[in-house]
């Protein structure tokens, strides 16, 4: 390929639109490729934590001792986990009303689904935080990229007409600079879509193990509120 028709010439000597084209693709390609190594970390050690805490829980650890384990913790301002997080809500709501005189026992439970139900919610919003944005990447960046590919083809078909005879040198650079914004949105796309789908999967796997969870314990605690009426 000659100087002239490197690719970083074509980039340099392409038109503002195509530039901006290009510069907007590779703004989101970078964007989502963060966003990529960020959610596959979270998602993993997210997965690794249900594991983890669903085989301290059904080891059969006193309940309390589980909680106040969250709270020291908390209080050394380490995280807790998702699914850990959905208990930590539901056994602090049946302590609080358990200790209320004449509580009835579905009340208690109601309580404590009502609770879990807002944990759930919050974790299912940190799961999905910056799937909204690859899937916009994904559908959006080869639209973005087609408008470069029009724009420099039309280019192309405008340096003809300034011409006496056609040749390859007078049309090439428009038509390279339009195949150049088609290869970035492809390029800005792909990896996005491969991303959203695989971490989709993922957040839908996990969320049905903080559910699952959630139920299991809603039984548990209501066995045993019912123990105690």
């Amino acid at each position: 390929m000659t100087q002239e028709l490197s690719i970083w010439a074509l980039i340099m000597g392409a038109t503002l639109p195509v530039k901006l084209v290009m510069l907007i693709l590779f703004g989101a390609s970078v964007l989502s490729w963060t966003m990529i190594v960020q959610r596959g970390l979270f998602l993993r050690r997210a997965g690794a934590d249900l594991k983890h805490f669903e085989g301290t829980f059904w080891s059969g650890i006193d309940l309390n001792q589980l909680f106040n384990d969250g709270n020291l913790r908390l209080q050394s301002n380490r995280p807790v986990p998702g699914v850990e997080a959905v208990f930590r809500a539901g056994f602090r709501e049946f302590n609080r009303l358990g200790q209320q005189t004449g509580a009835e026992p579905d009340a208690v439970i109601a309580g404590v689904e009502r609770a879990m139900r807002v944990a759930l919610s919050r974790e299912e919003e940190k799961l999905n935080t910056h799937l909204a944005f690859l899937a916009s990447v994904a559908s959006v960046s080869p639209y973005i990229g087609l408008f470069g590919t029009v724009w420099g083809i039309m280019q192309a078909f405008r340096g003809l007409a300034g011409v006496q005879q056609a040749t390859l040198a007078v049309v090439a650079p428009g038509i390279a600079e339009a195949l150049i914004a088609t290869a970035m949105g492809l390029f800005a796309a792909i990896p996005a879509v491969l991303a959203y789908n695989r971490f989709a999967a993922l957040v839908e796997r996990i969320y049905s193990g903080y559910q699952t969870f959630a139920e299991e314990f809603s039984s548990i605690l209501h066995r045993r509120v019912h123990s105690k009426s």
